[in-house]
C-alpha cells in the first residue's frame, strides 16, 4: 500500500450527475466567467487554466493507479479485475486518495467515460485541449468518452473548423448551461450571453459531430418572467436541437447570490406547483426536435418528465400532469416524499406503506416545525445545491 500512498492527481469539486461513474481529470480550476447569480460554485475562488504538461503528468499518475490496482487485485486474488472485493478494500482503506478512489470506481462500473473538469474548458487554446485529449486517449485505455463543460460565449470564440480538429482528438460531448433562452433572464441572472449566442453555440457544436447537452433551469424566471422564461427556452432549443436537454430546476439557498434579490424582494420564487405549470408549457412548445429530456437531479420535482422527441412528448406531458391534477393534500405527500428521496415520480405513492410513512413524516414536522411544512422542504432541497 506504501507506493498507493503516493499516488495522487487534482480533482474539481463537482461534474455533471450522468458523469458519476466517469473518471474526472481536472484541466482548468473554477470559472472564468463565475457571475451567475443562481450558481453557488467558485464562488470566491480564481480562475485559472492548467498547462498541458501539468494534465499530462496527472494522466501518468492515472496510468500508474491502474496498473497499481490491477497489483492489489492479485494480491487480493481477484485476478487483476477491480470487482467487489477490491473496491470494497480501497474505499475501507483511508490512505487511499479521492483521486485514487475515483479510478478504483472508474474501472470498477466499466463504462471508461471520463469528464474533464472544471466550467469551461474551451478557453484553453485548440492546440493545447488538442494534445491533451490526444494523450489521454494515448495512455489511458479503454476510454469510450470524453465530456467538458463549455459556455457558449466561449464555443463562439472557436471556429467550426477548430471544434471538429477537438472532436477528431477525442471530445465526444459538450454540455452547456443554457439555463434559459429569455434575453431579459440572462441579463436580470447575469449569465453573461444571449439567446442568439446561444443558438449559435449549439449550432456549432451539433454541425462539428460533438454531442451536446443544454441545461435548463426551471423556475429562473421567477414570477415576473416565468411565461417569457418558458417560451423563449423552448424556442432557443427547438433551434439548437440538441443531443439532450438536462433540467436542473433552480433552488435558491442562502449562499446563492441570487438570495440577495430574494431577500430585498426583487425576484419571488416559483412555489412547486407554479414551476410544474412553467415546465409544462416549455415541454408543449418543444417542436421539430429529436432530443432526449432527462430529469436527473434531485433538485427536480419530477424525475419521470424523461423521453426522446418528438414521440415521448405525450409522456412527459402526462408525467407532468399527474401531479398538476393531484389535490393539495397530496401534492403535500409527493412533495415531501420527493424532497426526502422516497419518490422518483407520482406513480410512486402508489406503494401506501411508504405513504403512511410519509404521511406520519408530515404530521410530525406539522407539530415539531414552527415554520410549517413548506419551510422544512425547502431547507431540505437547499441541502442538496
Amino acid at each position: 500500500m506504501a507506493e498507493a500512498n503516493r499516488l495522487d492527481f487534482e480533482q474539481g469539486p463537482i461534474r455533471p450527475p450522468n458523469e458519476a461513474k466517469s473518471l474526472l481529470l481536472r484541466v482548468t480550476r473554477n470559472c472564468s466567467w463565475n457571475q451567475c447569480l443562481f450558481c453557488p460554485v467558485y464562488k470566491g475562488r480564481e480562475f485559472s487554466r492548467r498547462n498541458v504538461e501539468e494534465v499530462k503528468e496527472d494522466i501518468r499518475t492515472i496510468k500508474r493507479m491502474k496498473e497499481d490496482l490491477t497489483s492489489l487485485s492479485g494480491r487480493l486474488g481477484a485476478g487483476g479485475e477491480v470487482n467487489d472485493q477490491v473496491i470494497g478494500y480501497v474505499f475501507h482503506h483511508a490512505e487511499y486518495s479521492h483521486a485514487y478512489r475515483n479510478v478504483a470506481a472508474w474501472l470498477y462500473y466499466q463504462e471508461y467515460n471520463v469528464f474533464l473538469q472544471d466550467a469551461n474548458n474551451l478557453v484553453l487554446s485548440t492546440k493545447e485541449l488538442k494534445e491533451i485529449l490526444e494523450f489521454l486517449r494515448q495512455e489511458i485505455s479503454p476510454v469510450n468518452r470524453i465530456t467538458t463543460y463549455a459556455r457558449s460565449k466561449t464555443v463562439n470564440r472557436k471556429s467550426l473548423e477548430e471544434l471538429k480538429t477537438l472532436r477528431l482528438a477525442g471530445l465526444d460531448r459538450v454540455h452547456i448551461g443554457l439555463e434559459s433562452g429569455s434575453d431579459a433572464v440572462l441579463a436580470l441572472m447575469k449569465k453573461g450571453v444571449t439567446a442568439s449566442e446561444h443558438i449559435e453555440a449549439g449550432q456549432k457544436v451539433k454541425a462539428a459531430g460533438i454531442s451536446l447537452s443544454e441545461y435548463i433551469m426551471p423556475g429562473l424566471g421567477g414570477k415576473a418572467l416565468w411565461r417569457d422564461h418558458a417560451l423563449e427556452t423552448a424556442r432557443v432549443l427547438n433551434a439548437i436541437d440538441p443531443d439532450f436537454i438536462r433540467i436542473r430546476s433552480l433552488r435558491v439557498p442562502t449562499r446563492v447570490p441570487l438570495h440577495a434579490l430574494v431577500s430585498e424582494g426583487s425576484f419571488v420564487p416559483l412555489n412547486d406547483d407554479e414551476a410544474a405549470e412553467e415546465l409544462r408549457l416549455l415541454v408543449d412548445h418543444l417542436e421539430g426536435i429529436s432530443s432526449t429530456v432527462t430529469s436527473d437531479h434531485i433538485m427536480n420535482l419530477l424525475e419521470d418528465v424523461s423521453g426522446t422527441l418528438p414521440q415521448d412528448k405525450g409522456k412527459l406531458l402526462a408525467a407532468i400532469d399527474a401531479y398538476r391534477f393531484l389535490s393539495p393534500e397530496d401534492k403535500l405527500i409527493y412533495r415531501f416524499g420527493r424532497r426526502g428521496g422516497a419518490y422518483r415520480s407520482v406513480k410512486d405513492m402508489k406503494d401506501l406503506v411508504l405513504r403512511n410513512k410519509i404521511e406520519r413524516a408530515v404530521e410530525e414536522v406539522r407539530t415539531t416545525h414552527p415554520e410549517g411544512v413548506d419551510s422544512f422542504l425547502n431547507d431540505l432541497v437547499d441541502q442538496t445545491v
